[in-house]
């Protein structure tokens, strides 16, 4: 889809710190991905389009639950309930986006094999790497790490709506584009709760 209603949707989310890529006009994946961010926060069904019900909350948005209320005025919250992240920059909301976080699944790699698993908890940023990297589960794009060299917040070009990473969070490659300037690395608290 595309057209003028597409454009004050882009305008709305992006108003609303859900970035949906460019303002253009084009449904596409960056502004699915929003949508579905958009949706997690508000209860919403899942959908692949705006629905009525979605269009009331655009109208009469709530804020994403906080968390870590708490947590410094600057801080990352990721929900793996709901599959959101949200960055807080002075104690307001700065970025909300859609995540895919570890699946439960079984896997095996070269250093082992585990189940994928986000680990929950209270971590800070570490180390940032700038572009294309190739780890032994495959390749991170500009990875903010918070354990380790192990697990980090990255884009990935799949961020399905479903948990599927190893344990990593998973955001969209066009959110991972900037992420890292609004994040202070090292030392930016870094939440995962359940």
């Amino acid at each position: 889809m595309r057209g003028r209603a597409v454009r004050l949707l882009q305008r709305r989310l992006a108003a609303l710190r859900y970035y949906p890529g460019r303002v253009d006009g084009r449904f596409g994946p960056d502004t699915l991905e929003a949508v579905w961010a958009f949706q997690d926060t508000q209860g919403l069904h899942p959908r692949d389009a705006v629905s009525p019900a979605m269009q009331r909350a655009l109208a009469s948005p709530r804020p994403p639950k906080a968390l870590v209320p708490h947590g410094g005025r600057l801080r990352v919250e990721v929900n793996l309930k709901d599959q959101v992240l949200v960055l807080y920059r002075r104690n307001h909301v700065a970025l909300v986006s859609h995540v895919s976080a570890g699946g439960g699944n079984y896997f095996c790699s070269p250093n082992g094999c585990g189940n994928a698993i986000t680990p929950t908890g209270d971590f800070t940023t570490l180390s940032f790497i700038p572009g294309q990297v190739t780890v032994p589960l495959g390749e991170m794009y500009n990875p903010v790490f918070f354990i380790g060299t192990t697990f980090a917040i990255h884009g990935d070009t799949h961020v399905p709506r479903r948990p599927a990473s190893h344990g990593c969070v998973r955001i969209p490659a066009h959110i991972a584009a900037f992420f890292r300037t609004l994040v202070p690395t090292p030392g930016t608290p870094v939440y995962i709760r359940g």
